[in-house]
C-alpha cells in the first residue's frame, strides 16, 4: 500500500514542505483529493480505505497533510483554516491538472466547500463526511470563545487521544473570516453530505443547513441514524466508498 512508502515532499513558496501521496489514475476521470478534519492526517482509515480503492479502480487521488499535521513540517499552532485551504489549493495546483473530485471530513468539509468556490467548475463535484462549516459559530461556548480571545488559546479535552486539543485565536479569526452557512456557499456542482445523526460533534442539522445554503441544485443528504462523528465503521466506508464510485461514474 502507499502508506508503506514515504510522502512526497511539496516545498511551499516559504520553504516549508507538505507531505503528499498521489497516484495517477484515468485521464478521463476527476483526481480524487481528500481532506482531513481538524488535528487529524492523510492516515486516518477513511483516506486510506478511499485510497486503496481508488488505486484499484484505476482513479487518480491525491492526500495531504496541512502545514503543521501529520508528516508535513510547521507548527500546529500556527496553522489557520485559511493557510490549511492555501496548502490543499496549493497541492492541487502543483500535482493536479484536470478536475478533482473533493473529499472532506469534518473541518475538512468546510476547506472543501472553500476549495469548491475558489476551483469554480474544475471542482467536478464534493462529499461531506460530517462537514463542519461555521464551527467556529456553533461549536463553541460563549465561555470558551472568551477564554480564546483572552488567552490566545483554548485547550479542551479529546477524544482522539490524552493530550488536550488545541484551539488558537488565530484559527478562530480565521473562521471567522471564512462563515459560509449564512451568507450561501457559491458552488453548483454536484454536492453528498454523508452525516451521523448520533454526532456529538457536528449537530446533524449542520448537514441540512449546508444542503440549503449551496447554490448547487444537484445537493442530496445521507444521515446515518446511529452514525457518529469518525463515520469510520465498516458500513460507513463502504457507504462513502458507495457514495463516491457513483459520482465518479457520472462524471
Amino acid at each position: 500500500m502507499s502508506d508503506e512508502q514515504a510522502p512526497q515532499r511539496l516545498p511551499r513558496a516559504d520553504g516549508l514542505k507538505l507531505a503528499v501521496r498521489h497516484h495517477a489514475g484515468r485521464p478521463d476521470k476527476p483526481t480524487l483529493v481528500f481532506l482531513p478534519g481538524y488535528a487529524s492526517d492523510m492516515l486516518g482509515s477513511k483516506a486510506v480505505a478511499l485510497d486503496a480503492w481508488a488505486a484499484d479502480q484505476g482513479y487518480a487521488m491525491l492526500r495531504l497533510d496541512y502545514s503543521g499535521c501529520g508528516e508535513s513540517e510547521g507548527a500546529f499552532a500556527e496553522g489557520t483554516l485559511a493557510i490549511w485551504r492555501d496548502d490543499a489549493l496549493f497541492a492541487i495546483a502543483q500535482l493536479v491538472k484536470d478536475p478533482v473530485l473533493l473529499v472532506g471530513s469534518s473541518m475538512g468539509g468546510w476547506i472543501a466547500l472553500l476549495m469548491a468556490q475558489a476551483l469554480g467548475a474544475r471542482a467536478a463535484a464534493l462529499v461531506g463526511i460530517a462537514a463542519a462549516p461555521d464551527f467556529t459559530i456553533w461549536g463553541f461556548t460563549d465561555d470558551e470563545k472568551a477564554t480564546l480571545q483572552t488567552d490566545g488559546k483554548l485547550l479542551r479535552p479529546s477524544d482522539y487521544g490524552p493530550e488536550p486539543m488545541l484551539t488558537t485565536r488565530g484559527f478562530w479569526q480565521s473562521g471567522q473570516d471564512n462563515l459560509l452557512l449564512d451568507k450561501g456557499i457559491d458552488y453548483a456542482g454536484p454536492v453528498r453530505l454523508l452525516q451521523g445523526q448520533s454526532d456529538e460533534v457536528v449537530p446533524w442539522n449542520i448537514a441540512l443547513r449546508t444542503a440549503d445554503a449551496l447554490r448547487s441544485d444537484d445537493v442530496q443528504v445521507t444521515l446515518i441514524k446511529d452514525g457518529d462523528h469518525r463515520l469510520s465503521r465498516a458500513a460507513d466506508i463502504d457507504l462513502l466508498i458507495g457514495t463516491v464510485a457513483t459520482l465518479m461514474e457520472s462524471l
